[in-house]
């Protein structure tokens, strides 16, 4: 039982970070039908960017508390994200609208790489240490299970930020409008919505969740490098997927959900497996899900079959 308790814990603070990813997925894919590939990359420059600011604050500034620290250094990387998100769109994706839909998808794996390669030119290749600015020390609110200050954290946070934007889509006048142009953009324009500045805002805001995601997940792991956005973006477009892409919701649920069962199953696949393998094959559980889901369900668990009108 405390094993079971323990990968739960585990499940949540994981797939509260995918879920937080997975929203800037099926947000783009609601009002434009583009899997943005290049999504992950921009939780790995959001984690490099706050890891560079850090660094730099820890020169400067030494006295500076780290929560204080750890603040400004979101409070950076958020807007790099933010102004990177709105430049993939800019110039990479508003030309390819009408295009057919496997010129989209091959930029998009193109851009994938592209920025990987940036960060690897900018921060090299190895495998930096992210500072532990929230206490690490684990706590023990039940016997046998473990938690720490920075996980309740991300839980806390990613619950925080995703309750932020349903009230943002479904209460203010910019949700109506993003839900306008995913409705159908043409109409929307007719009725005085800009879409090319609602489609802009969508990649902005996806992107800063995603920074926010980057760094949660550098300082749950410890580390940062040019490569650690790629893992974590598919299984957040798993996470998309299995809730129903396109679906704010969904993805929520998708996120949490698949972060439970790649917990629970890292807890258990040894003795599942007869000791075939280890918690180090957990990454099979997210994609043994995208396959059963597509083949299944493709409308994913929360959403809608839609019939094509002539």
């Amino acid at each position: 039982m405390e094993t079971l308790l323990q990968q739960i814990v585990n499940g949540l603070v994981v797939g509260s970070v995918y879920a937080l990813v997975a929203l800037g997925y099926t947000m783009v894919y609601g009002i434009l039908g583009l899997i943005n590939f290049a999504h992950g990359e921009v939780l790995m420059v959001g984690a490099l960017t706050a890891l560079q600011t850090v660094l730099l604050l820890m020169e400067v500034a030494p006295g500076l508390p780290p929560l204080l620290m750890l603040a400004v250094a979101v409070g950076v990387a958020v807007p790099v994200c933010m102004a990177l998100g709105y430049l993939m769109e800019r110039l990479a994706y508003r030309r390819l609208r009408g295009a057919p839909r496997l010129a989209p998808l091959i930029t998009a794996i193109g851009l994938s790489f592209l920025l990987q390669t940036l960060a690897m030119i900018v921060w090299g290749r190895n495998y930096h240490t992210f500072p532990a600015l929230i206490s690490t020390e684990p706590l023990e609110p039940v016997a046998g299970v473990f938690v720490t200050p920075v996980q309740i954290a991300i839980v806390v946070i990613s619950a925080l930020l995703m309750a932020a934007l349903v009230l943002l889509v479904n209460r203010s006048r910019l949700g109506r409008a993003m839900r306008a142009t995913a409705e159908n953009p043409r109409v929307a324009a007719l009725m005085g919505v800009d879409a090319n500045a609602i489609i802009a805002l969508t990649f902005i805001i996806g992107a800063g969740l995603a920074a926010v995601a980057g760094v949660m997940f550098a300082s749950n792991y410890g580390i940062a490098h040019y490569a650690m956005g790629f893992m974590p973006g598919l299984k957040a477009f798993t996470a998309a997927v299995l809730g129903g892409i396109g679906n704010l919701a969904g993805a929520m649920l998708g996120g949490i959900v698949l972060g439970l069962v790649e917990a629970i199953g890292a807890g258990y696949i040894e003795e599942l497996s007869f000791g075939l393998l280890n918690s180090s094959y957990q990454d099979i559980f997210a994609f043994v899900i995208l396959g059963v889901v597509l083949i299944f369900r493709p409308t994913g668990l929360l959403g809608e079959r839609v019939s094509d009108r002539a």
